[in-house]
């Protein structure tokens, strides 16, 4: 790719990036710096892009992993339960949660059967963990384990075709498209 000059990078891109750090600090002074960390960042990693089109996100990501890494030295990092948009009230859902929400069962169908019918009955339909373990003659503790793999597997097809962005609460608040 032919060098970005940094000055345009940063013309471009600073004001939305300094407004995202804004949604997830309230401090600004916190912001000014995570904001001179992520230019740190951009001037040394520039370089590594293979592409224009990757920037934007590539910027994004590393708004992020800074706020992250900002929440992590104040102790206060969010623990982020990826899949909790599936049993929450629809009421309580973003935008955002309500796209990601319309791709779990596309998501889900990939699976294999194992895993496919676990997350239909439990998370799709509600059934419970116990009758689930119970109807089908598996041990609860075994029935456990294979449900949090099945739910890794899930969450692992949804990060292999998207980049996520959490607020500070862990609620995902954006995604973009991964491309190939």
């Amino acid at each position: 790719m032919k060098a970005i000059p940094l000055d345009l990078v940063w013309k471009e891109y600073h004001l939305s990036i300094r407004r995202f750090l804004h949604s997830k600090i309230s401090n600004s002074d916190d912001v000014d710096d995570l904001l001179q960390e992520i230019m740190i960042k951009t001037q040394k990693g520039i370089e590594s892009l293979h592409s224009v089109n990757k920037l934007k996100p590539w910027l994004f990501q590393l708004a992020k992993n800074s706020i992250i890494d900002f929440y992590r030295k104040k102790s206060r990092t969010p623990q982020v339960e990826f899949l909790d948009f599936l049993t929450e009230d629809k009421n309580d859902y973003n935008e955002v949660e309500q796209d990601l929400a319309q791709c779990v069962l596309p998501f889900i169908e990939l699976l294999d059967q194992e895993d496919r019918d676990l997350l239909l009955a439990i998370d799709i339909n509600g059934q419970s963990q116990k009758d689930y373990a119970l109807q089908h003659e598996i041990a609860y503790s075994t029935f456990k384990s294979r449900l949090k793999k099945a739910r890794l597997k899930l969450r692992t097809s949804f990060e292999d075709c998207c980049e996520f962005s959490f607020n500070p609460q862990g609620k995902i608040i954006d995604y973009a498209q991964k491309e190939d």
